[in-house]
């Protein structure tokens, strides 16, 4: 079924076969590895280590932690379990090591962690109910459900009774999700439930570790593993349903290389298994919900939160004319201040890191530019450099102007790390957070800070996307959505509907215990219609609107695309590929087909690189398909292909 699931793909998304046989092995197994290989490094006590007496160790309390910890895993420990069980375990066993009280040892990765008995269900309610009631009667064949809730409703409690079932049964169940950092807390949810271990597989593991994972999964041993994109891939033993959660997420589409979408390959796959397909999320995507419309997919909706808990209330803040203290607007930071006060969390939500998005001259106007993208640096005041999002480039902050010699230099626009200076200057007393990339480089540092975040060892927290999704934070009751205009005027056609997910995904973090919840979104543009179907005719109305509008325009899910890129070292080389490829393609296209472009990327320069595309648009499917079949082989002729790197995107998420 994976071979089959592999060509198909291969095929759908017109890349190469060996390449696509090469994203869904293990690392180690394309090296030639064998399944059973294992450099891992485990941690375990010597026999002195063993017999120790702890209380030697009273005045070094993290060494006592660490050896207290092995000697009751005497099978030893990986890094990636003592760093889920112990952070900052390093300097105390390279300390416990040189007294001879510790050994590391290379050997087969074994699981070594001792399960609680599964802790009780909480009682459904009606809408639940009658939800795992529907499911459970397609658990024998393939079938395709989208579970919509809202957030907070309790979609995972769906899950884990519809899992249980296929537990009994000897079944395995494979978990999608869109991020790395919603892993560890599901894996850590689903076994305090199921009593069982879960497998995880995603790229923040190392080589042994994934492969560790794909062993388990491949021989029935793990009967739940959860992995992002690339665990679509991952072969299962008894295979009894594919669960992607967040279904929406763009994070699911691969940008590289293969461009498959797990989304779309789960149904595929669970369609090859004879499985059910379970698609969750409380913003569906517009593609999910036109195939639900036309009865292609199951529909089930849970509209009530989980237990007392009520929906957040959204309020509009105006900041045409208002004072703004590092984008804070006055009525937000008094709504904060109310907040604390009642000993409750608030959430800011920007997602835009950096402390300033620009950095330029005040006196002739210079903005510090990438010079190898289309794009202003970044100002980043704690390392004192600028730095540019889209490729990486660094370079120190400057002390004059290039132009004019000015030593006037000033920033502008706001990032997490101005807000998180001003929060700090406004509230002094509050234990504060920032949850960025920029904060949360080291393993584990993600998971770590969201575990005290839901224990309640911060009372404001600051963050990009990385919060917007999945995290259930029971004392958060104001979430503050510091700036969303940039997602109203984007040239990319899926800006809207991915705004109006963004800012239901980021509220929905509100008002999940039984505190009531509120959400502040600031605005310049309080009546833009987005905004104003949204919060008046809530997610159901404004995809409604948003399915309309794409009809009108003929685009998806009403056509289908595909997106050619081409990118060069000069402008003129990647336009005059695509301008060849564009005549190829009109002498082979049909009447349901239109061809456009070429034309610069939004982006047009990136990575030192210029980027145009072409945009291929049927009505037909199929007759798509049939075109790039045609077309594909001859582009790979043309002598201008030298001197360009080109791709092909099929169903393409970002037009940029």
């Amino acid at each position: 079924r994976i071979m089959q699931l592999i060509k198909r793909a291969a095929g759908y998304y017109h890349h190469p076969l060996g390449e696509a046989f090469a994203t869904a092995l293990p690392k180690l197994l394309r090296q030639g590895k064998s399944l059973l290989h294992s450099d891992q490094t485990f941690w375990q006590t010597t026999q002195t280590g063993q017999t120790f007496d702890l209380k030697n160790l009273s005045r070094a309390p993290r060494q006592l932690n660490c050896l207290e910890l092995l000697k009751n895993n005497q099978k030893g420990l990986s890094a990636a379990q003592l760093n889920e069980q112990l952070p900052g375990w390093r300097q105390a066993i390279t300390a416990l090591k040189k007294k001879g009280l510790v050994e590391s040892c290379q050997r087969l990765h074994t699981e070594t962690k001792i399960l609680q008995q599964p802790q009780p269900a909480p009682t459904l309610n009606q809408e639940q109910q009658i939800a795992v009631e529907k499911l459970s009667q397609n658990l024998d064949g393939f079938s395709t459900t989208l579970l919509q809730g809202i957030t907070g409703s309790g979609k995972t409690e769906v899950y884990l009774h519809v899992i249980k079932q296929l537990l009994e049964q000897e079944k395995q169940v494979l978990v999608l999700v869109p991020e790395i950092s919603l892993t560890p807390q599901l894996r850590q949810r689903f076994e305090q439930r199921l009593g069982i271990q879960v497998a995880s597989l995603h790229s923040g593991l190392n080589d042994s570790e994934r492969l560790y994972a794909w062993r388990l999964a491949s021989s029935g041993e793990a009967k739940v593993l959860i992995g992002t994109r690339s665990a679509v891939f991952v072969p299962l033993k008894n295979p009894g349903l594919i669960l992607v959660d967040e279904e929406h997420d763009t994070s699911l589409k691969q940008q590289e290389g293969f461009r498959y979408h797990a989304r779309d390959l789960a149904v595929l796959r669970g369609q090859l298994e004879n499985i059910p397909v379970l698609l969750g999320s409380a913003t569906p995507s517009l593609e999910t919900l036109a195939k639900a419309q036309k009865n292609d997919y199951q529909h089930l909706h849970l509209t009530q939160r989980a237990g007392n808990a009520t929906p957040p209330r959204y309020t509009l803040i105006d900041l045409r004319r208002q004072q703004l203290t590092a984008g804070l607007s006055t009525p937000l930071v008094h709504r904060m201040r109310d907040v604390l006060e009642k000993n409750q969390q608030v959430l800011l939500f920007i997602n835009r890191r950096g402390f300033a998005s620009a950095m330029l001259c005040h006196d002739c106007g210079h903005i510090f530019d990438c010079p190898r993208c289309d794009a202003h640096t970044t100002f980043h005041a704690a390392s004192n450099k600028l730095r540019c999002h889209h490729c990486g480039h660094v370079s120190a902050s400057p002390v004059a102007c290039p132009e004019c010699d000015s030593k006037t230099l000033i920033t502008t626009g706001v990032g997490t790390e101005q807000i998180e200076k001003s929060v700090r200057e406004i509230f002094p007393d509050e234990n504060i957070i920032r949850i960025d990339r920029d904060t949360m480089r080291k393993k584990n540092a993600l998971s770590t800070a969201l575990n005290n975040v839901a224990a309640g060892k911060y009372s404001i927290i600051i963050g990009t996307q990385l919060l917007a999704k999945g995290h259930d934070f029971p004392d958060i009751t104001l979430v503050g959505m510091i700036d969303v205009d940039q997602g109203l005027y984007s040239v990319d056609f899926r800006a809207p509907e991915r705004l109006g997910q963004q800012i239901l995904q980021v509220g929905g973090r509100a008002g999940r215990g039984t505190k009531n919840g509120e959400v502040i979104i600031q605005t310049h543009q309080p009546d833009h219609h987005l905004l104003q179907t949204l919060l008046n005719e809530n997610f159901t109305g404004f995809s409604n609107t948003q399915l309309k509008e794409r009809k009108l325009a003929q685009l998806p899910p009403h056509s289908y695309l595909a997106l050619i890129r081409s990118a060069a070292i000069k402008p003129e080389d990647a336009q005059k590929f695509l301008q060849q490829a564009s005549g190829i393609f009109h002498q082979h296209a049909k009447e349901n087909t239109q061809i456009m472009g070429p034309v610069p990327a939004p982006m047009e320069k990136r990575a030192g690189r210029y980027r145009h595309q072409l945009l291929i648009q049927s009505s037909n499917r199929p007759e798509l398909h049939h075109l790039l079949n045609q077309v594909l082989p001859l582009l790979n002729a043309l002598k201008t292909n030298r001197k360009t790197r080109w791709s092909v995107d099929v169903d393409p998420v970002e037009l940029s």
